[in-house]
Parts: C-alpha cells; structure tokens; sequence
C-alpha cells in the first residue's frame, strides 16, 4: 500500500482520494494564510486546519496513516 505522502496520493482503491493538482497555488494560499502571524496564532490556525481538514477527509484507516506518516517525520 502506498503512503499518504507519495506523489498524487493517488490509489483507485481508495475512494477519498484523487488526483493532487493545486499544489503552487496551495502552497501560496498556505503562506498568506501564515502571514504576519504570531507564534501563538500560528498554532491556533495550525489547530483549527488539522480539524478541519479531518473532517473533511472523513476516514480514520487515512487519517490514521497520515498521523503516523507525521509523526515518524517529526521524530
């Protein structure tokens, strides 16, 4: 099985994903988002992307794979 992080995350058995096609324009929405922020409201938005996007992606088998993907990285 490949992991959340290969590129496209693209696997047809695996209804919630699809083809990863934003990735520049993402990348700038992401920065603005940062922008001028303090530590402290980094962290909030930081909180409220992770919940949000979780919800939207709706499926703990990815979910979980991509906390521990994240979690192996930060170690």
């Amino acid at each position: 099985m490949p992991l959340i992080l290969d590129p496209n995350f693209h696997d047809p058995a695996r209804r919630s994903e699809h083809d990863y096609d934003c990735g520049d324009e993402f990348y700038e929405l992401l920065n603005a988002a940062y922008r001028d922020l303090d530590a402290e409201q980094c962290a909030a938005l930081d909180a409220r992307l992770i919940l949000v996007l979780s919800n939207h992606i709706g499926d703990l088998s990815v979910l979980r794979e991509a906390l521990q993907a994240a979690s192996e990285a930060a170690r």
